[in-house]
């Protein structure tokens, strides 16, 4: 059970008594400097959007006091990486939902320049401490770097959109296989083994679970007297514009609502949807779901049954499950008989029929293009680390 909600107050004060002062965060600075707000830029792709960009406007947003988020058009995305998995008006709908975003810039540059930057009054712009390169293979932050107005974070080792690309790129293979060998390890079956991964930045690496990451994405609230919980339960694999605009639908359902996710374990989602389903282990899908700012609480490795125990533990007000299919249970039952019973079941039709299937399908069916495309990236990023590595020398005698 993990709480969601605003940050930490600690971390809050950290980040207004560090703002715009010079002074590392957590030193004191005056009133006035204080009282200034220090506002943020981050841009990028957001193509398939997962907890690493999630965990990059997350960082952002503790660097200052007001986050926007740049979105590039589909013409750019293809212009410098290839086609994108999403459309922009899907991807400007995602990168909304995410709960340390204040505003989004629809068509943002593909460059970031100082004009960008005082046109939307930022301080400066954050980014993770990867490469983006143009398609003529320049750094896309060359100048607000040269001129002190670019922060870095940490990148969220284990995962990335070419990595998941690949991970369905790879549905023919039997992930699953295993499910019922005692050996099998749940929550560790790296998915994208594929991909050779020589680059650093687009190679895959195993996402390892930390209690600090699900802290830091958590960070919650109570429920309080007046709020109706919901509660709303499934896999939610490959986190996506279905699952944002159900759970906008879900949240709107009551004045004050408090949205309770429950996360079925991976084989649990194997049992119901099959295939090679989940794409994303619990983990990963813990940290997606905790990200949307519709959402309140997670419980992780939920019952697939919503029974009496779970209804009266957390006060459940109302149930709530979308138009898709409800599997039955492992004995045949239905999984909201105890909600239909008491009355508190609720069919909601967020209007999107997508599925993490028509996901896959987008993949498959343009296998190639979607090859084609992390080969490239791949390619580009190898070709800078040569580059650094040339360089290294030079930097070596210039110091001695």
């Amino acid at each position: 059970m993990i709480k969601n909600g605003s940050h930490h107050q600690a971390e809050a004060d950290e980040r207004r008594d560090g703002a715009g002062c010079g002074k590392p965060a957590g030193s004191v600075c005056s009133p006035e400097k204080r009282k200034r707000v220090v506002r943020l830029w981050c841009d990028g792709c957001y193509d398939m959007v997962h907890y690493g960009h999630s965990n990059q406007l997350r960082q952002a947003k503790a660097m200052g006091d007001y986050l926007i988020a740049g979105v590039h058009t589909d013409a750019e995305i293809s212009k410098h990486k290839g086609p994108p998995v999403f459309t922009q008006e899907e991807r400007y709908k995602m990168v909304r939902a995410i709960k340390w975003v204040d505003e989004i810039v629809e068509g943002a540059p593909y460059v970031t320049t100082l004009e960008t930057l005082d046109k939307y009054n930022c301080d400066f712009c954050v980014h993770g401490d990867d490469i983006t390169l143009t398609v003529d293979g320049k750094d896309t932050y060359d100048e607000v770097k040269r001129e002190g107005r670019y922060r870095e974070c940490k990148r969220t080792q284990g995962v990335s959109t070419t990595d998941l690309v690949g991970r369905m790129l790879l549905m023919t293979k039997a992930h699953h296989s295993n499910m019922d060998n005692p050996d099998y390890q749940q929550h560790t079956d790296n998915f994208g083994k594929g991909p050779k991964g020589h680059s650093p930045w687009t190679g895959v690496s195993q996402f390892l679970q930390t209690s600090q990451k699900i802290i830091q994405f958590a960070s919650g609230k109570e429920p309080q007297p007046d709020d109706t919980i919901i509660y709303v339960a499934g896999a939610f694999d490959l986190f996506h514009i279905g699952h944002v605009d159900f759970l906008e639908m879900v949240y709107k359902q009551a004045e004050r609502p408090y949205v309770i996710v429950g996360l079925h374990f991976d084989q649990e989602v194997n049992r119901y949807k099959g295939k090679n389903y989940p794409i994303m282990n619990i983990h990963e899908r813990t940290l997606s779901v905790l990200a949307c700012r519709y959402v309140s609480e997670v419980v992780i490795g939920a019952p697939y049954a919503v029974g009496q125990d779970l209804l009266d533990h957390f006060k459940v007000d109302l149930v709530c499950h979308g138009k898709t299919e409800v599997f039955p249970d492992k004995d045949g039952s239905d999984p909201y008989a105890e909600p239909r019973k008491r009355g508190v079941f609720r069919t909601i039709d967020s209007s999107n029929n997508l599925t993490t299937d028509d996901i896959v399908q987008r993949i498959i069916e343009n296998r190639l293009l979607f090859e084609a495309r992390n080969q490239k990236k791949e390619a580009k990023e190898m070709a800078v680390i040569e580059a650094m590595k040339k360089r290294e020398p030079e930097h070596s005698d210039a110091d001695s």
